[in-house]
């Protein structure tokens, strides 16, 4: 995929189907079983069965390799199996590996999944314990030494950065946590149903890595989700309205390390995001005027912020003002702060509702979503639309 030019991959694929698992704290149960679920509740969604399937993707950090979810799901032949590195960075990637596959016909039916306990098992929050030596983990032995451990520490580096370079305070932070988590409150598989936070909740939550308070951080679950990829011809087919594939792209940035960044000449931005961003509009052929729906990845509020300046819906430093004014419908599933932790991929599952018009805190007239996947890292993004 070329950065100077749009590409050609749009109207081509869609998203059919969307399932998932509960979301827990303790599933009770292997991460195999858990992507079974999703993989089967999505089929069902779809109108599709395993015996349609010939194509899966799924992440890397994950312990349910394709051909075993094609195994323990009854899928027979597979044409195209893909795994895509960098944790949560790769959720919209998954579905742009997907799409590519479907168009260019190495496959026609391609599940994309994601499924963890990464609460009861495995806490990607829990940081580093112990790494093999690697090229690009030896970047984290510039940062280890000195405490910082675990990615509340590295996204509290530019976090403050971010604050000092535009005289803003902490609890500018706190619109993101508010937001995601009013949403939360109305959505019955989120976590956090019923349990809206306020400002003043949010400035007074212990801090986890100054200037992040624990409200700031996304929370951590058990679970797995799902996503079914097709052509558009025979998503037109099939039972539920299709959610067009209008652009997908990936993007690393100059300098880019895993989270840890810091020798950029600039740190409060996202350039892995601009990447993507340029290649969405571009490819697209939309602007930021024409999204009805944002869900920007939320693993840290100031991200969240720093993504909405990327895209270009406000000014470098105006995003905070921008989220108070509900100027764009933000992570209306709870985001991963409100609703689970799936590494993004419940927010492709949001973003395709949205479309559908099925979402309990649904946009009227929502025709155009935006998603992103995880920040910090190497990264993928979605724009995804209305048939026709």
């Amino acid at each position: 995929m070329s950065a100077r030019k749009a590409d050609t991959l749009g109207g081509l694929a869609a998203i059919v189907g969307i399932g998932a698992t509960e979301f827990s704290k303790d599933s009770g149960r292997s991460e195999l079983k858990l992507a079974v679920e999703a993989v089967q509740a999505a089929l069902d969604d779809a109108g599709l069965t395993p015996a349609d399937v010939d194509g899966l993707v799924t992440f890397t950090m994950d312990t349910s390799p394709e051909i075993s979810v094609a195994q323990a799901c009854g899928i027979g032949d597979l044409t195209f199996f893909s795994r895509v590195h960098y944790g949560g960075g790769a959720a919209c990637a998954t579905v742009q590996q997907a799409a590519l596959a479907v168009a260019t016909g190495v496959a026609e039916v391609v599940v994309c999944y994601r499924a963890f306990n990464e609460r009861s098992g495995r806490r990607f929050g829990s940081g580093v314990q112990h790494r093999e030596p690697s090229a690009e983990g030896a970047a984290l032995g510039w940062s280890l030494p000195f405490g910082l451990l675990t990615p509340a520490s590295w996204v509290a580096m530019a976090a403050q950065r971010y604050l000092y370079a535009y005289g803003l305070k902490p609890e500018v932070f706190g619109h993101v946590a508010v937001t995601d988590r009013r949403h939360a409150a109305t959505n019955p598989a989120a976590y956090f149903h019923g349990k809206p936070i306020t400002l003043a909740e949010h400035a007074a939550s212990r801090w986890i890595v100054e200037p992040l308070r624990l409200l700031d951080c996304c929370q951590e679950t058990d679970g797995g989700q799902a996503i079914v990829v097709t052509s558009v011809e025979r998503a037109r087919d099939l039972p539920c309205p299709p959610a067009v594939i209008m652009a997908a792209a990936q993007g690393a940035g100059r300098g880019q390390e895993q989270m840890t960044s810091f020798y950029r000449d600039d740190l409060t931005g996202l350039p892995e995001m601009g990447v993507v961003a340029r290649q969405l509009w571009r490819s697209g052929g939309l602007t930021p005027a024409d999204i009805d729906v944002a869900i920007l990845y939320d693993h840290f509020t100031p991200f969240v912020l720093m993504q909405l300046e990327e895209f270009g819906f406000c000014g470098r430093g105006e995003a905070a003002g921008f989220v108070a004014e509900d100027a764009l419908p933000l992570n209306t599933h709870g985001g991963q702060l409100g609703e689970a932790y799936l590494h993004g991929m419940n927010g492709i599952a949001e973003a395709v509702r949205q479309i559908r018009g099925t979402s309990v805190n649904q946009v009227p007239g929502a025709a155009r979503t935006l998603v992103t996947a995880g920040t910090g890292v190497p990264t993928s993004g979605l724009l995804l639309g209305a048939d026709g």
